[in-house]
């Protein structure tokens, strides 16, 4: 679609904005804001914690799209944030703007919250910067896993030039606790093979556990295998940090899937499909 108001003005695409935005409460759900092309949909589950899918009706992001998402969990409730589909971050023009996502978590007092997104896919020449920020309490339970994919094996993309800065921060009890920033660039990618940087993956992880005794739940982790990914576990003072990777997102997805399993001691939400 094009933007033009005024003869005189060049022609402008449009761009994506959207806000989705929920609270919820240790009853039920509080609060519900929707905005452009962001959704939160409360599908009906058979488990007792409910679950939030954030979906991005627009299908992708490309430059100079914004997408806020926000999901706070007040006190002693629980609650599962997911979204619909992996999220896909497409060609940007030369010198466009980045498209940008934020991401907001709160758990409250004794709340249980898993922020549980499915991938997101990078095509060559995409640039995307995403920051996600989470707020919990001292006594909270959080878990969140990312995982991203440089381009698709199975359709022979290979991706030499992109920009993506991934930002993940945790404050508990209004303490920083985790910070993880993540760059990848042309530089970058030229290097892949270099065994300190992707050691030739595609596809790499983060999961994490901040709860008090996370760090006992490294023993039942370790084991966990799967073929061509490679996989380090670390658990220390109420953390839990997984980060693994792959030469493909199938064989990741899969290793990801299992550890949250392990860790949940339950079934993931209905809309991944493995």
């Amino acid at each position: 679609m094009l933007d033009t108001p005024h003869a005189s003005d060049a022609a402008r695409l449009q761009r994506v904005r959207g806000r989705a935005h929920v609270v919820m409460g240790a009853r039920g759900l509080k609060d519900l804001y929707q905005q452009g092309s962001a959704k939160a949909m409360l599908p009906k589950v058979h488990s007792a914690v409910p679950e939030v899918v954030f979906l991005n009706t627009s299908g992708g992001l490309t430059a100079g799209d914004r997408l806020d998402y926000r999901l706070e969990v007040e006190a002693n409730g629980a609650l599962i944030g997911t979204t619909q589909t992996a999220e896909r971050a497409y060609a940007s023009v030369a010198g466009g703007a980045d498209a940008e996502v934020s991401v907001s978590l709160h758990a409250g007092a004794g709340a249980r919250l898993d922020w549980l997104p499915q991938e997101t896919i990078l095509f060559e020449t995409a640039r995307l910067t995403r920051r996600t920020t989470a707020e919990i309490a001292g006594d909270a339970h959080f878990l969140f896993s990312e995982m991203v994919v440089l381009g698709r094996a199975a359709m022979g993309e290979t991706i030499e030039t992109l920009h993506l800065s991934d930002r993940r921060e945790i404050h508990r009890a209004g303490r920083l606790e985790f910070i993880e920033p993540l760059e990848i660039d042309a530089g970058l990618l030229a290097l892949r093979d270099n065994p300190a940087l992707l050691s030739g993956a595609r596809a790499i992880a983060t999961v994490g556990l901040f709860a008090p005794g996370a760090e006992a739940l490294a023993d039942l982790v370790k084991p966990i295998q799967h073929e061509n990914v490679s996989a380090g576990v670390s658990g220390w003072n109420g953390k839990l940090v997984i980060r693994a990777m792959a030469p493909d997102g199938y064989p990741l997805r899969r290793y990801v899937a299992q550890v949250l399993k392990t860790i949940r001691q339950a079934d993931l939400p209905r809309v991944w499909q493995m």
